[in-house]
Parts: C-alpha cells; sequence; structure tokens
C-alpha cells in the first residue's frame, strides 16, 4: 500500500513515511493510492472489540507493520477510554442515535486519532533514534488531544498553535496546564485559519522540516483520518441490520475531516444511505454543498468554537476524488483558492446533505434534545439537531463531552455538566506562549526548543 500526494509532484510513500511527513512536500495531502474494499471483512469484524477493529483496519493500510504489533498499537491507544465500549453507541429513538466520541482523555473526538497517532510517533523515535517536533495549529479540541497523546513521550517534543481568546477556557486549560517539558502552547492572534496558514508555509520549508524532524499533527495527517473511519464502521455494526443501508451519518464539522473519513469508508464499501454535514454559523461547507460553491468568508467567533473554520484543511482530499484524481487540476483549483478566488463547481451529486445552525439556535436545540430524550449534548452536537431526515434512521456523531462548555449548556438546561478531569484543571496554573502571526517567529521558536 502505497501514499499519494493530492498535488501529484511527491512520489509514494509508505504509510510509515507519509505518516511521519504529514503534509505531503509539494503542499498536497496523502491518500492511499487505492482505497481497498473492506466489505468482505465486515461480518466477520462485528464480532471484535473496537481496538480489534481498529487494528484489522489499519494493518490493511501499513502491512509494513505486523498485525500482531497493530493489535497492541489500538488496544494501548483505547485502553485510556472511560467506557468499555470505547464508542458507546446510543439509540434515543427507533429513529436517532448518538455515537458518543467523547470517551478519551480529552473528552472530544479527536482522542481516536490522537492516542494512536502518539504511539505511532513514539514507535517512530524507538525504531529510528531521532527525535521529533510535533507542530499542529488548533481551533480547540485537537490540539488537547495531541498534547495529551504526545505529552512525556521521550524524543517528541510538540507544538501547538491555536487563537488567542477563540477557544474554550477548558479547551485551553487542557493545553496550557499539562506541567509536561516537551509542551508548548501558543495563543496567536487571528483565528484557526491564520494558524493553520502558518503550519503549512512551516512545512513548505523543507529544509526547516529536516533540521527538526518536523511532523504534522492537524487532520492533514493521514494516519488522523483514517483512525476516524474507523468509528464509522464500528457504530455501522452495532445498528440494526435492517437499516445499515440506509442510514444518514449526521456529522458537526469544520476542517471536513470528520466527514470526509466517513466518506471515504463508503468508498471501501460500507453501505450508507449518506452523510450531513452539520455546520455552525461559519458555513462554507453547508454553502459549498448546498450551491456547489466555495468562498471563504469572515470567521465569526460562535458557541461551537472547534467549528469556527472557513478553510476546510481536508477538502483538498475530497477535491482529489472530485476532480477524477486529476493532480493537475487540483494543483490548479487550490491555486484559486489560496488566491481568494470563488470557485464554481455547479451541480453536485455525492451523497452529501448540509445544515448550518446560527449561534442564537444553539442553546435552544441543546434544550430541545434535553427535553425531548434526557440527553444533553454539547454546542457543536447540537448543530447536528436540525434538518433531520423525517423518514429514516440518523446516526449523529456527538464529538466533545457538554462538560467541556458548562456556561452554553446551562443556559440551556438549567444544570451545569462537570467532569472531574476538567475539575481538577481549574485549579492549575496556564503556562502559555504566545507569539505574533509570523511563521518565521514560530520556526525559530521551534528550532530553540527541539
Amino acid at each position: 500500500m502505497k501514499y499519494v500526494s493530492t498535488r501529484g509532484l511527491t512520489s509514494p510513500h509508505s504509510f510509515s513515511e507519509a505518516v511521519e511527513a504529514g503534509l505531503a512536500p509539494d503542499g498536497g495531502l496523502f491518500l492511499p493510492e487505492v482505497l481497498p474494499s473492506i466489505a468482505e471483512k465486515l461480518s466477520e469484524w462485528e464480532r471484535l472489540s473496537y481496538a480489534e477493529v481498529a487494528a484489522e483496519f489499519f494493518s490493511i493500510f501499513a502491512p509494513e507493520i505486523s498485525k500482531v504489533e497493530w493489535h497492541e498499537l489500538t488496544s494501548a491507544a483505547y485502553a485510556r477510554f472511560e467506557s468499555p465500549d470505547v464508542a458507546p453507541l446510543v439509540e434515543l429513538d427507533e429513529r436517532t442515535y448518538v455515537l458518543e466520541l467523547f470517551h478519551g482523555p480529552t473528552l472530544a473526538f479527536k482522542d481516536f486519532a490522537l492516542q494512536l497517532l502518539g504511539l505511532l510517533y513514539k514507535r517512530q523515535v524507538r525504531m529510528s533514534g531521532r527525535s521529533i517536533a510535533v507542530l499542529g495549529a488548533t481551533s480547540g479540541d485537537t490540539g488537547s488531544a495531541a498534547i495529551h497523546g504526545c505529552m512525556g513521550q521521550e524524543g517528541i517534543t510538540i507544538f501547538i498553535m491555536y487563537p488567542d481568546g477563540r477557544v474554550a477556557p477548558l479547551q485551553e486549560r487542557q493545553m496550557a496546564c499539562t506541567g509536561a517539558a516537551n509542551v508548548f502552547a501558543i495563543p496567536v492572534p487571528g483565528t484557526f485559519d491564520d494558524a493553520q496558514r502558518m503550519v503549512k508555509e512551516a512545512f513548505a520549508d523543507t529544509a526547516f522540516v529536516e533540521r527538526c524532524g518536523l511532523s504534522a499533527v492537524n487532520s492533514i495527517n493521514i494516519a488522523r483520518v483514517l483512525a476516524q473511519s474507523v468509528y464509522y464502521i464500528w457504530a455501522w455494526l452495532k445498528l440494526p441490520p435492517a437499516v445499515r443501508e440506509t442510514v444518514e451519518f449526521v456529522v458537526p464539522t469544520g476542517n471536513f475531516g470528520n466527514v470526509l473519513a466517513g466518506w471515504l469508508v463508503k468508498q471501501m464499501g460500507l453501505k450508507v444511505g449518506g452523510f450531513r454535514v452539520a455546520t455552525n454559523q461559519n458555513d462554507i461547507l453547508f454553502r459549498f454543498f448546498t450551491t456547489g460553491r466555495y468562498e471563504e468568508g469572515v470567521v465569526k467567533p460562535s458557541f461551537a468554537p472547534s467549528m469556527d473554520i472557513q478553510a476546510a484543511s481536508n477538502f483538498e482530499r475530497f477535491l482529489y476524488y472530485m476532480l477524477e484524481q486529476d493532480t493537475a487540476k487540483v494543483r490548479e483549483v487550490m491555486g484559486r483558492m489560496k488566491a481568494g478566488e470563488v470557485v464554481e463547481f455547479g451541480q453536485l451529486d455525492n451523497g452529501f446533505r448540509a445544515s448550518r445552525m446560527d449561534d442564537v439556535e444553539i442553546p435552544g436545540a441543546i434544550e430541545r434534545v434535553w427535553k425531548e430524550y434526557g440527553y444533553v449534548v454539547d454546542p457543536h452536537t447540537a448543530c447536528a439537531f436540525k434538518g433531520m431526515a423525517p423518514d429514516g434512521v440518523s446516526v449523529v456523531l456527538a464529538t466533545a463531552s457538554p462538560a467541556k462548555f458548562p456556561e452554553v449548556v446551562m443556559q440551556a438546561t438549567g444544570s451545569e455538566p462537570i467532569h472531574s478531569a476538567l475539575e481538577l484543571l481549574k485549579g492549575k496554573a496556564l503556562v502559555r506562549n504566545p507569539l505574533a502571526a509570523d511563521v518565521e517567529l514560530v520556526k525559530a521558536f521551534v528550532a530553540e526548543r527541539v
């Protein structure tokens, strides 16, 4: 199994090489050269645990790592999750299920990929003898999950940039209160999109990447997307067989990686009805899937800060398939997008629906779910409860614990959600490393500490 760049100017990589590089040297994103079929494996996976399904899935994509070692890696990655099911599928009624993705160490869906990615980095350091500098940007949950996957790991130093004042207070505490010497939380002015651009600019400096042993932890890393694919398979296997092939997965998303992971396994043979992209008021993906027009707007802070994004990083992977894997066309379109052009794609027929929820609607959505089902959702998950399919079965992906966003949940339900892990953070000192939004300053900061 080889991995190619969406822009076609990088030679094929192995899985381990693609994970280590993160971003392809030509600026593109890695994808499997060919998507394998998993259809014939699903019946045997039905009796496996979550960690076992993950190991079997990854052994297809990274045969250079033995199946025995994959089982060791996934067992260790998911042993830290609170629920024995790892990703419980909760039935609200006969047409509505919630896939709870918030039982990991940082109480958000990013833990599924980043607990595993931290172990892959640890393996890489052990096998190569070379240290790694992990650099990423976050709108909230990625940063804390990445840090908790890497903190205390010998040979790994992690640097996470985030928009100053635009992440939830408890999200910032999960990044800046670890006490780990190998962790650097870096608030920068601007938006997540500004921080993400600096990450990509840093990776474009190949000499810097080589000198620092730089690796990308964002959803631009292919291991992230593949790890998230597993919970779609898991949920599908837990559903009643009669509804599996028509189910709609409803995915709160801003960066497009979470829903792309599900779309990819559909291309591999997981028979599902489709996907709904649920956005907040930062609705670039809603506008794209309803009009065929890709036009970046201005980021507006919201109650669902992890979705406050207008430049969806994983869109390039979807674009690669939409343009029939024509890498020259991908380069041309991405160049136009980078220049700020509006790109018209016309009528789309790709198995996606889309919805959006304004900030003023979010507390009401949380309240409605609470009153109707006795179930509490966080502000991101709340965005999924608009435009529900009237006839079919829906699986809503619950992306974060409501305890991470106590103010808006308290406003909606009258009760403050708490979690012991978050309560412990409230008494700890923040250790922040603020920088200006200048990629050269960021590169110098990293170089001085690796």
